[in-house]
């Protein structure tokens, strides 16, 4: 005599708001992942132009002025607190970064002043 089917186990009570939640989660992420695309160009476009300006400003500064780096701060337009500077004094350049996104390097050549590094696309 054959077995019965065995009925399908019913979904708890538990494991229902578990799939409600990971369905909002995902329905969040994709929303913030193309909010994201969409704001990426903008975002992109002023971290690479500020890191330029800070490069730009505070090599001429330091090589030009002979101001010490952390005071070239000061030259900054207010909303550059992202922005941080690291010095090659060997190169005579500056180098300005805004996290994860940007990098730019300006050099100090005589008779030019700073020249930014060619940008790359």
């Amino acid at each position: 005599m054959a077995k019965p089917a065995a009925s399908p186990k019913p979904v708890s009570s538990s494991t229902q708001p578990r799939r409600r939640r990971l369905r909002w989660a995902l329905l969040a992420l994709a929303f913030l992942a193309g909010g994201g695309a969409f704001v990426w160009p903008q975002l992109y476009g002023y971290a690479v132009t500020g890191a330029a300006y800070g490069a730009r400003v505070a090599c001429s500064c330091r090589f030009v002025g002979g101001r010490p780096l952390g005071d070239c701060r000061k030259d900054f337009e207010p909303g550059m607190d992202l922005i941080t500077l690291t010095e090659d004094a060997t190169a005579r350049s500056v180098t300005a970064r805004f996290p994860l996104i940007a990098r730019q390097t300006a050099t100090y050549r005589e008779g030019w002043g700073c020249v930014m590094e060619p940008w790359g696309n």
